[in-house]
């Protein structure tokens, strides 16, 4: 058991640096063209140190699912 929840905690700090590297290395290049306060990637930062590992997925699953073209726009928090 205790492993597992070591691989838990060094996979969701692997998908923080991922999101951090994209925030610093990658996202300057492109600009910024979220539909959302906070940015999906903030969102990402948040709900991974907010949950565990399988709750943040799921909820930031369901805002990428919601980014689309005709969908909301605006303030959009962790719930």
């Amino acid at each position: 058991m205790h492993k597992k929840k070591l691989r838990m905690k060094v996979f969701k700090i692997f998908l923080l640096k991922i999101v951090q590297f994209y925030q610093i290395g990658i996202s300057p290049w492109i600009g910024k063209h979220c539909r959302y306060i906070p940015s999906c990637s903030d969102y990402m930062i948040q709900s991974l140190t907010t949950y565990n590992l399988y709750r943040a997925i799921l909820i930031i699953f369901k805002r990428i699912i919601r980014c689309h073209p005709w969908g909301s726009s605006g303030y959009d928090p962790i719930k």
